[in-house]
């Protein structure tokens, strides 16, 4: 999106417009601002009454579509690379393609039309084009590739419009988006999925096959993260992510980005489906001193990244308490220089599955009992890879891998998305689970703001989880 339009957008959420000037820099934003909250009690567990007219949509099915015609809103850094891949799923046909840059949606329809012979309409006529295309297209599904703070406006606004919406993470930015995006899927019956691909990685998919078949025992803790070293983003300087998340750095406190790694453990843990649910948070950030530093190495002294007030602290760590009392340590870092990872571990009374680099032990899993030593590398993981792999990823995880997307997760999740409506199947993800996993970061603000005090989760579901069965190891 635009960036000077995206930026006001997010000031706006903050509160730091008044009189609509923006103020020449975001300076003035205090650590732990704390965002608005709705009247469903957003920071308790009592919620209102679902209203009248609306259902649940955990495990709903929307009626089978035969070919599902979707619309592209943001084609630059991730959404080029969602169209090149849905432009040859079987079942789907790209219709439409919005941006506020001409160039990169004619890069996309270009592509689409060189690999299915039909060139999608593009909207490009400003930040609210996206509301023409949805008029005049009526697409069946909308994917959403823009900046954080345009998410939840632009997911209810398609669902309102009779499309199904998936959008990248997080799903919202407050806790009042995410309380209006689940309301709007609720009344309008429309899916809206969080497309966390993360857990659609083959590791990820093999660790929730094995949970399920009892590997590890009941399940204790898990471990979850977004370590990226991503400074380099900010040198561009209009165009791209580095143009509009340097702005949350300045304004908020938290763990901004939390669903990379908290997706999958949540799914391991059955979290929002019948077994648990998150209950409470605690979250302290580092000192914020990476960014600025960066920045006065690499850009002039009266630079706009050298006038900006950092305040999200360099590493955020959380702690979630489950209802079970199961405990998962959440952390975000994409500012210190050290490789990448996402811990991606799961404990149990038997074992444990653990990520970055790809390892396993336990009673077993251990050749000779031996699970004081990890099972890793290519040879020894080879024979749990054999009886564990999952059987989605042996269906179509070659393919995936030869289409690429972060190894092929994007290929496959996206491959699902189309299958399930067109199938007219439960998503693998649903609304619920999507805002459950995004609250981490307003409530982590929050709780930065006052000094690691507890947060507790709000229901989503209004109870429901309860009955809401666990995602099936699908084939």
């Amino acid at each position: 999106m635009n960036t000077s339009s995206s930026r006001r957008r997010f000031l706006q959420q903050l509160g730091l417009l008044t009189g609509g000037i923006a103020t020449s820099s975001i300076a003035s934003a205090a650590p732990g601002l704390e965002h608005a909250t709705s009247a469903h009690s957003a920071n308790t567990n009592g919620v209102t009454p679902r209203p009248l007219g609306s259902i649940y949509m955990g495990g709903f099915k929307a009626p089978k579509l035969e070919k599902v015609r979707v619309a592209m809103i943001g084609v630059g850094e991730r959404g080029y690379p969602h169209t090149t891949q849905m432009a040859v799923i079987p079942g789907c046909e790209v219709v439409a393609i919005c941006d506020v840059y001409q160039d990169l949606a004619d890069k996309a329809a270009d592509y689409v039309q060189k690999k299915t012979g039909q060139k999608p309409a593009t909207y490009c006529n400003g930040e609210h084009d996206y509301l023409r295309m949805l008029k005049e297209v009526k697409p069946d599904a909308v994917i959403i590739s823009t900046p954080w703070e345009w998410h939840a406006p632009m997911c209810i606004d398609s669902m309102k419009n009779g499309a199904h919406a998936f959008v990248e993470v997080p799903m919202a930015i407050t806790m009042k988006e995410l309380w209006d995006v689940i309301d709007t899927s609720e009344k309008t019956q429309k899916h809206c999925m969080m497309m966390e691909n993360c857990n659609y990685g083959r590791e990820e998919l093999m660790f929730l096959n094995m949970v399920r078949q009892g590997v590890i025992g009941d399940l204790l803790h898990g471990e979850a993260a977004y370590i990226h070293e991503l400074r380099g983003q900010m040198k561009s300087e209009n165009r791209g992510c580095g143009s509009w998340r340097n702005y949350h750095y300045a304004g908020r406190d938290g763990n901004l980005y939390p669903t990379h790694g908290l997706g999958p453990v949540a799914q391991y843990m059955n979290i929002a489906r019948k077994d648990d649910t998150f209950n409470r948070i605690v979250a302290f950030g580092s000192p914020s001193m990476g960014r600025a530093a960066y920045a006065k190495k690499n850009f002039p002294a009266d630079h706009k990244w050298n006038k900006l007030n950092y305040i999200c602290g360099d590493i955020s760590t959380s702690i979630i308490k489950t209802n079970m009392g199961r405990t998962i340590m959440v952390q975000w870092d994409e500012t210190s220089p050290r490789p990448y990872s996402r811990h991606n571990l799961i404990q149990g009374t038997l074992g444990t599955l653990a990520g970055y680099p790809t390892r396993a032990a336990g009673e077993q899993i251990s050749p000779n009992g031996n699970y004081h030593s990890w099972l890793e590398g290519d040879a020894a993981l080879a024979p749990l890879y054999a009886k564990y792999d999952h059987p989605l990823y042996k269906r179509i995880g070659e393919l995936a891998v030869k289409m690429g997307g972060h190894g092929g997760m994007d290929f496959i999740m996206l491959s699902r998305m189309i299958e399930c409506l067109r199938n007219g199947e439960a998503l693998d993800q649903n609304v619920y689970e999507g805002a459950l996993w995004s609250a981490v970061g307003p409530l982590s603000e929050k709780s930065v703001a006052e000094d690691g005090m507890p947060q507790v989760f709000p229901d989503f579901t209004r109870g429901d989880w309860k009955t809401t069965e666990p995602l099936a190891i699908i084939s």
